[in-house]
């Protein structure tokens, strides 16, 4: 087109010297005006101009085609502009190619100018690449960035705080032990020094036996919360759960209370309840009577009446452990085998103790086996039902777990163990 527009131009020019005549001047003026017209259509490259107030839209060589929302074009390569009858596309050798990252004029004219082509990406002209390699003018946009962000976002953990180490025969964390304080000022909280800033902690209630200092269960106590659990231990276990309730409120409390340490620390649906002798009795209770309590595991008790396990709920689990010759056995066995029992439950017995505790024909670990030698059952099934962590049923469940047919990791004799209704 270039070349037809010279030689006119060259022949109106040889014409304008032969005859300088009106006429002929006028005609040509005619000519060219008409050629022009013809033309009008055509986008140039190499030409600069304002796109404003213009039917088309003029694309400099800097860019290998129109842009259109959502397009993506690879440098070198040609487009149709759609509604014209011309190719576009850089020139080889052009001197205007844009530089990496460059933004010419013609970047604003393609998205907001009144170019035939439609602004949406269904116009795409055909010749455009698919290429991964994008033109600088579109390399950055607003829509990828934002998805840089958000797949850069870590995930928030979910469920519960836990140790890390799982290992339930040992203390895993640094542990904040307070004497003399709860809803009466004589229980023991004690929770992680380093409370968890995006995870809840657990709740254990721990009730002390009859005529016992609950100072006296300082070994379970800071094992428990060495493991994640924030401890509320009682001054004293009556048996009805009234003192393991107030204790759930004064720690609800707490957990409401801005000033407080445990301030939106606490899960107070993820509670558990376990306890000595009299203790275990609480436990039991507060677990029939407190929608908060979820699980109990009891630790040398059972129900006078044999009937208390019979009334927990199904939605909720419960466990005994037991020494082989201490006198609450006849009371953890009749409880748990009592035919009306619902819940998921568990009783552990401690054998091949030595000791001079005897029931039903066995010596051996007595009254005081489970909050000391068997500590670490209760901290496996509180890390199971309250941490979640489900993997540890195969310890509990079955015929073969750790607390089934197992060795007293640290102590003289096994487990020895059975459940139902899981």
């Amino acid at each position: 087109m270039k070349s037809k527009l010279l030689k006119t131009v060259v022949l109106a020019s040889s014409l304008l010297f032969l005859n300088c005549g009106d006429d002929v001047t006028s005609a040509i003026s005619d000519f060219t005006a008409s050629l022009s017209s013809s033309s009008a259509g055509e986008v140039q490259p190499g030409t600069s101009s304002d796109s404003q107030g213009t039917a088309g839209t003029e694309i400099s060589s800097s860019d290998a085609a129109l842009p259109t929302s959502g397009t993506t074009v690879e440098a070198g390569s040609s487009a149709t502009v759609p509604g014209s009858s011309a190719d576009v596309g850089p020139q080889a050798g052009s001197s205007s190619a844009a530089a990496p990252g460059a933004e010419s004029s013609a970047d604003v004219a393609a998205s907001s100018s009144s170019v035939d082509a439609p602004a949406s990406s269904s116009a795409t002209a055909p010749a455009v690449s698919s290429s991964s390699e994008k033109a600088p003018a579109v390399s950055s946009s607003s829509s990828e960035e934002k998805v840089e962000s958000s797949s850069s976002e870590a995930a928030k953990p979910k469920g519960v705080f836990l140790a890390e180490g799982r290992d339930e025969t040992k203390d895993q964390l640094k542990v904040k032990y307070i004497e003399r304080t709860g809803h009466d000022g004589g229980g023991i909280l004690a929770y992680p020094e380093q409370l968890s800033n995006d995870q809840k902690h657990a709740v254990v209630v721990w009730g002390p036996g009859g005529g016992t200092e609950p100072g006296a269960y300082g070994g379970i106590i800071r094992r428990l919360a060495s493991h994640g659990f924030v401890v509320i231990a009682l001054r004293e276990s009556p048996g009805n759960a009234t003192q393991a309730i107030p204790a759930l409120n004064w720690l609800e409390k707490k957990n409401k209370d801005p000033n407080d340490a445990l301030y939106q620390k606490l899960d107070m649906t993820k509670v558990g309840c376990s306890g000595h002798s009299m203790g275990g009795l609480e436990s039991e209770q507060a677990l029939i009577k407190d929608d908060r309590v979820i699980t109990a595991m009891l630790n040398n008790s059972g129900d006078l009446g044999h009937t208390a396990m019979s009334q927990v709920s199904t939605s909720k689990t419960i466990g005994i452990v037991y020494g082989e010759g201490g006198m609450e056995r006849p009371n953890a066995e009749a409880d748990y085998n009592n035919r009306g029992v619902k819940a998921p439950a568990c009783l552990i017995k401690m054998t091949g103790g030595q000791g001079n505790e005897c029931q039903q024909g066995e010596c051996g670990w007595g009254h005081g086996s489970g909050p000391w030698g068997g500590m670490a059952a209760t901290v496996a099934w509180m890390r199971w039902h309250l941490g979640g962590e489900d993997n540890r049923k195969a310890d509990f469940v079955g015929s073969s777990g750790k607390y089934i047919n197992g060795p007293i990791v640290g102590e003289r004799g096994n487990w020895k163990g059975q459940c139902k209704n899981f």
